[in-house]
């Protein structure tokens, strides 16, 4: 096998591009003394071949796509027993790295690019670092700050946890088959918040439920909480959810932890 069709059910657009793949792995910095190296969606290995070149880390790769496998298995043969032919999105990270710091990298699958950024939040104790190539418009979104209209439930959530670089730009001609937009890579880096000040679980729920009516004050887009009209007084229920800093978010969800207690 010499080649590999890109799906578009997988939302696949192969990497052309040797030299924007050197810039991509280039940008992996290793924090807390990073040895485990996992790249999502390897597909015809163009990052993989440059990953395997660095000792200093062992590169492992995470693969829906069986021909991809197969096609892997066949030219990269560096990397017996470390192709998981699995959904990423269904991995434990625990099990597969026990008690193990990791990087995350990869020319993300568009269609599945959000939910790849949950995946890694999801083990956030372990990622200590992400290089991902995804959408332009998703890059800018997550890398955005407070008072932005692009600035989102995953930007919050994300920046939480992570120092979120924007890197560089890629056009569409530098893969196969070319996307319809713009691409970007940007680089997440695990910050030194092991904890949030409040209840987490409930730190994500008020993030998701004060961006689901981002055209309300926060008054009314946190009414499924049940708060009493007294319980909101504080000027920040004045506020939209897009004017929020991560901080901001955290005072808020303590708000609502002591009305829940009271």
């Amino acid at each position: 096998m010499d080649s590999v069709k890109a799906k578009k059910h997988l939302g696949q657009h192969f990497l052309a591009d040797a030299n924007i793949a050197r810039k991509i792995v280039e940008a992996l910095r290793l924090p807390d003394g990073v040895q485990e190296v996992l790249e999502i969606g390897p597909g015809m290995g163009v990052l993989t071949g440059t990953l395997l070149q660095h000792a200093e880390y062992r590169t492992s790769v995470v693969e829906i796509d069986r021909e991809s496998v197969a096609y892997l298995g066949k030219h990269f043969p560096a990397l017996e027993g470390r192709i998981h032919s699995q959904d990423f999105l269904k991995m434990n990270l625990a099990t597969l790295y026990p008690g193990q710091p990791i990087s995350i990298i990869g020319n993300f699958p568009y269609n599945i690019s959000s939910q790849i950024y949950f995946q890694i939040l999801a083990h956030r104790q372990q990622v200590r670092e992400s290089v991902g190539m995804i959408q332009k418009e998703v890059a800018d979104r997550l890398a955005e700050g407070p008072g932005s209209k692009t600035y989102g439930i995953l930007s919050v959530l994300l920046q939480a946890f992570y120092t979120i670089e924007y890197l560089f730009t890629v056009p569409p001609h530098v893969f196969n088959p070319p996307p319809k937009v713009q691409s970007a890579v940007i680089r997440l880096t695990r910050n030194a918040t092991e904890k949030l000040d409040c209840d987490e679980v409930l730190f994500f729920k008020v993030v998701k439920q004060a961006f689901s009516t981002r055209r309300k004050t926060l008054r009314n887009a946190l009414k499924p909480f049940g708060m009493p009209a007294e319980a909101t007084t504080d000027p920040i229920f004045d506020k939209r959810a897009e004017q929020l800093s991560v901080a901001d978010f955290v005072g808020l969800t303590q708000l609502v932890e002591r009305e829940r207690q009271a």
